[in-house]
């Protein structure tokens, strides 16, 4: 490595988002040395928001959701190439095309992928989709202007919710498939799942919860889907909305402490290695990063979330020009939105890291709220529905690690708190959508066994 951390070679493997937000801050900070962004798809970064939004309702394409530059980062985008390794002795990335690509200082922002149907024969039907990319959202789109009979959605998370009500705004019939007992309650426990529930069914959509869909059937393409209870679906198209999978697997001989989870890192952003080393030329930020912080038990939390993919790749490009007492750490308050059925939610801290909620402005059946969620007797996350003024002054509370039930004192009107009640988040395995914001535990995914020399 170069003696000036602003000079010498970086490679960023990940045309995301957090990819093109850390290049841009590189060049900010005064890095001049060249620059390698590695992409597998053959786009520039694109911002996905929009796929399950706009472009599902025609207002826009997927092709216009290209993501601005703030500036030239003045790199060589390598797009279309897989990265299929890191070499960490040798300080290189290998590609798929065999050609080796050294580096000083390497980020990794891979992201995620949409969860496929396990049954790969069934998943190649015409009519079934995921929604990840630019492909996935056109071609899903286009299908959904044919004007279908009917859409299964199975998951009820977030994507799949949103998913439901682009199909209902279009004046489709959609049913949502759901194994746990309400949409959302993976993301934000039992008692606004409830409202979730209310708003489907009240849009039109029919909503089968505590089942699973156990096949898809057609002839080429698809007819619809057996559930778990017996019942059958008849559709012509099928969205699967089961999560998403971190794209981890590239560096399984890598020695880095990557697992399905993500790949560890501490709080600024270094990665670490299989051994819970940390590294100091090799750093991670994004949907595929998981990092401790201080207000959430430091446990590892791993973040489905735009926000801070844009905030964690401004840290890491920081740390990767600036020597150690220069360096800062990542502790944003995770943040995310989703707009569904005619209502704005949003959401500030760690819904899932909670024992009781508190319903501390508005209520569910005006379908106007501010729910507070409280652990161990302080606040730690806020969820708002067309409520969002109010969010600043519920992240300042989770910030100083106000005491649970909050104080009064709310941006619009005086705090009247509800009694607190059980947060009821339940466990991710008996869904089939998980949170956007996930506590990880401490130790990587590795589990190493100490062997003795004998003899």
């Amino acid at each position: 490595m170069p003696g000036d951390l602003k000079e010498g070679r970086i490679v960023i493997v990940g045309a995301s988002l957090a990819g093109l937000r850390a290049a841009e801050a590189l060049r900010e900070e005064g890095f001049t040395g060249s620059l390698t962004v590695v992409g597998d798809e053959p786009h520039p970064p694109y911002d996905r928001p929009p796929l399950s939004k706009q472009v599902l309702l025609g207002q826009a394409t997927a092709d216009s959701t290209g993501l601005p530059m703030r500036r030239d980062p003045d790199a060589d985008w390598r797009l279309g190439v897989r990265a299929t390794g890191v070499d960490l002795l040798a300080k290189q990335v290998l590609l798929e095309d065999g050609e080796p690509l050294p580096y000083d200082r390497l980020l990794i922002a891979t992201g995620t992928r949409a969860r496929p149907w396990p049954n790969p024969e069934e998943a190649l039907l015409d009519g079934v989709f995921t929604l990840r990319t630019r492909e996935d959202a056109g071609g899903l789109a286009q299908r959904l202007a044919a004007g279908p009979e009917r859409v299964l959605v199975i998951g009820g998370g977030f994507t799949g919710s949103e998913i439901a009500s682009a199909c209902r705004e279009r004046g489709l019939e959609v049913t949502v498939a759901e194994r746990g007992p309400a949409p959302l309650v993976g993301a934000l426990g039992g008692t606004l799942s409830k409202l979730a529930a209310v708003m489907h069914r009240n849009h039109g959509v029919d909503l089968r919860t505590g089942v699973t869909v156990t096949a898809l059937h057609g002839n080429g393409g698809f007819t619809g889907a057996e559930l778990s209870d017996g019942s059958r679906v008849d559709a012509d198209v099928c969205v699967v909305a089961l999560g998403a999978v971190r794209n981890v697997e590239w560096l399984a001989e890598s020695g880095l402490a990557a697992g399905p989870r993500g790949i560890a890192c501490d709080a600024g952003c270094r990665a670490f290695n299989m051994y819970g080393i940390v590294t100091d030329d090799v750093f991670v930020a994004g949907d595929v990063s998981r990092f401790p912080h201080p207000l959430f038990g430091y446990q590892m939390l791993s973040l489905e979330h735009w926000g801070n993919a844009v905030e964690q790749a401004e840290v890491a490009a920081h740390n990767m020009v600036n020597p150690g007492p220069l360096q800062r750490p990542h502790l944003a308050v995770p943040t995310f939105w989703s707009t569904q059925f005619g209502l704005n939610i949003k959401s500030v801290g760690v819904p899932t890291y909670s024992d009781h909620v508190v319903i501390a402005q508005g209520s569910l059946e005006a379908r106007r709220l501010a729910m507070v969620y409280g652990y161990q007797g302080r606040v730690t996350a806020a969820v708002t529905v067309d409520m969002a003024k109010s969010l600043d002054y519920y992240r300042h509370l989770i910030e100083t690690a106000a005491p649970f039930p909050p104080p009064t004192g709310a941006a619009d009107r005086a705090i009247a708190a509800d009694v607190p009640i059980p947060s009821d988040v339940p466990d991710p395995k008996g869904l089939s959508h998980g949170p956007t914001v996930a506590l990880t535990g401490y130790l990587p995914d590795r589990r190493l066994t100490v062997v003795q020399p004998t003899g």
